[in-house]
């Protein structure tokens, strides 16, 4: 009886000390993550009528990173991201002409993490920086801005590599973008 309390006590020292050390990782990340794009978009082009995106498509996101692993349980870091978000279909007011739009982006971000062992969640704040082109028969348009970006985010990490699956909103001037996406992360 006195041998299996002990093993049992050794058992749940090692899962606490395992604990604590996943959320003392420090350094940088690399990651990629593939997902779906939603890109809602409006605004008035040449006085012909409102464009308009509603759609999904697929798009993918590369990121760099610096988790600060100052407290253990908790992830504070910064990230850069790029993101290419597919195409999406629309049409230019009541014309019926049809027209496709093209936005990529860079953000930059702070994230705040929970660890509980190898599980973590996130939450992200930041900006991003879009460009769109837009084309509706023969009418090209392009657009671009600054704005919020806000995401949250979980992830399984084993080691060094992390699989992360996250939501992430671009809140537009004129509209915004919805990406879900899953992807992995490795930290050197």
């Amino acid at each position: 009886m006195m041998r299996s309390l002990s093993l049992m006590s050794a058992a749940a020292l090692l899962c606490a000390a395992g604990a604590v050390h996943a959320g003392s990782d420090s350094g940088i990340y690399v990651g990629g993550s593939i997902g779906n794009a939603n890109v809602d978009y409006s605004d008035n082009i040449l006085n012909l009528g409102k464009l308009k995106f509603d759609d999904d498509d697929v798009g993918y996101k590369a990121f760099v990173g610096y988790n600060l692993g100052i407290i253990p349980f908790l992830n504070l870091a910064i990230e850069g991201t790029y993101y290419d978000f597919g195409t999406q279909d629309g049409e230019l007011g009541n014309t019926g002409i049809d027209g496709k739009a093209e936005v990529t982006a860079w953000s930059a971000a702070g994230l705040v993490g929970f660890n509980l062992g190898p599980f973590g969640i996130f939450g992200k704040v930041g900006a991003v920086n879009w460009d769109g082109d837009f084309d509706a028969g023969s009418i090209s348009n392009s657009d671009d801005g600054t704005d919020p970006l806000y995401g949250l985010g979980a992830k399984f990490q084993i080691g060094s590599l992390a699989v992360r699956g996250e939501y992430e909103l671009l809140d537009l001037s004129d509209g915004d973008i919805d990406y879900f996406s899953v992807g992995l992360s490795w930290t050197f």
